[in-house]
């Protein structure tokens, strides 16, 4: 049966998911698809940012603070945020660079910097919150910081039109965050962690963005791919085609929403607890569930998502969206095969099997390019979903394979 906790935490991911599904099908309704699309890159930009700020060192910092006291943690956090602020000195000035090549709206560009740091606060104590198995406080953050926002957002653009464009959209984000930020800070003050007054312990440092920085080339393969592909999209069509393309990818990543909250919140630090305790029978079961949780949510999204996606572009109204439906299927296809990968993802991660991990996501990225730039000279409009397919099933094939025929050779080896 299923923890009250465990209820509790889907029904707050489940507010955001309705929030973010609302917003997505309102956002196409009053602005025009090229306003969608530059939401679209802009969301994608950020996301990627994220990774440069952060350096994935949280990948370290998990295993870390779950191993260790409590007087230990506050240092811990604060050597990742002396980091991070290096990071930053090196980052901005990249992106005063980058941006402006992007050829965004002048108005955008204000936008990014503070939203990026609050999206990086956010995420990274949501991050903290969830390995210390905090999740409903992770899962009210983060409906302050993406579902509170998206329904005001939402109201304000239904009553009065002069709220519909993307400074009202940036400015509801960037007020939403702030706020979730103040809660996420609050809440960690009050974890009982100590260690904070503790000096920065830079060997530690220095050994976890060595650890890190190998998941970062991992990360960064596959976060490039989610996002050079609204570029790509844009250079094989128009801005207008990547406004359907971030509408339907929104809707497909739904799924991966849900099971964020309902499933792989709560088996990730499972696995981790299972595997530090050499309960590897336990912790292979828990993987089979995993599967079985996954196949069973996404069968059922996909059969509701397809029948109901018809009617809710009517609603828009755009024969642009109707016209891009062929979209759809393919990048729900991609999202499923990412979601079963998730399975043996963190079953390996569990293990500090790191390098298959890293491995899969950066032999993948080229397979992708490749796919893509050879479809694109055919079929320029579905180039970029099927290519999202391919990846993610190359992914998939790796990290299955290996931590089956890991688990069978454990299996087979005499005690």
């Amino acid at each position: 049966m299923l923890s009250r906790t465990r209820i509790l935490n889907m029904l707050l991911r489940a507010c955001t998911l309705g929030a973010r599904f609302v917003f997505v099908f309102f956002l196409a309704k009053f602005l025009d698809a090229k306003a969608v699309g530059y939401y679209g890159l802009f969301t994608a930009t950020v996301g990627y940012f994220l990774y440069l700020v952060g350096l994935d060192f949280y990948t370290y910092t998990t295993r870390e603070i779950l191993k260790a006291q409590h007087e230990q943690r506050g240092q811990m956090l604060k050597g990742q945020a002396s980091l991070s602020a290096l990071l930053y000195i090196v980052v901005v000035p990249l992106a005063v660079w980058m941006l402006p090549q992007a050829q965004w709206p002048s108005e955008l560009l204000l936008w990014f910097f503070p939203i990026l740091v609050l999206e990086h606060l956010n995420e990274e104590i949501s991050r903290l919150l969830i390995a210390l198995s905090e999740q409903i406080t992770a899962s009210l953050i983060l409906f302050m910081r993406q579902g509170s926002w998206a329904l005001a957002i939402v109201g304000l653009m239904a009553v009065n039109a002069n709220m519909r464009h993307l400074q009202a959209v940036m400015a509801c984000w960037l007020t939403a965050g702030l706020i979730a930020a103040l809660l996420g800070v609050h809440k960690v003050k009050h974890l009982g962690m100590g260690g904070w007054r503790l000096p920065v312990n830079w060997v530690w440092v220095r050994k976890g963005a060595s650890v890190s920085l190998s998941f970062l080339l991992a990360t960064l393969a596959l976060r490039g791919v989610q996002t050079i592909d609204r570029y790509w999209v844009q250079s094989l069509s128009n801005t207008e085609t990547v406004g359907a393309y971030v509408l339907f990818l929104s809707i497909a990543g739904t799924l991966m929403v849900f099971l964020d909250a309902g499933v792989f919140a709560f088996a990730y630090p499972e696995l981790i607890a299972l595997h530090h305790k050499q309960q590897h029978t336990q912790a292979h079961r828990k993987v089979k569930q995993l599967l079985m949780y996954v196949l069973l949510a996404a069968a059922v999204f996909s059969g509701i998502s397809w029948l109901l996606l018809p009617y809710l572009l009517q609603w828009i109204n755009k024969p642009l969206y109707m016209q891009s439906i062929g979209l759809y299927p393919w990048l729900l296809l991609a999202t499923a095969i990412n979601a079963l990968g998730m399975a043996p993802h963190y079953a390996l991660y569990a293990q500090g099997r790191d390098k298959v991990i890293i491995g899969s996501h950066m032999g993948a990225m080229p397979v992708f390019v490749l796919a893509v730039w050879l479809l694109g000279q055919t079929m320029p409009t579905l180039a970029v979903p099927i290519g999202l397919v391919i990846f993610f099933s190359v992914i998939l094939l790796i990290k299955a394979v290996a931590y089956w025929s890991g688990e069978h050779a454990a299996a087979t080896t005499p005690a």
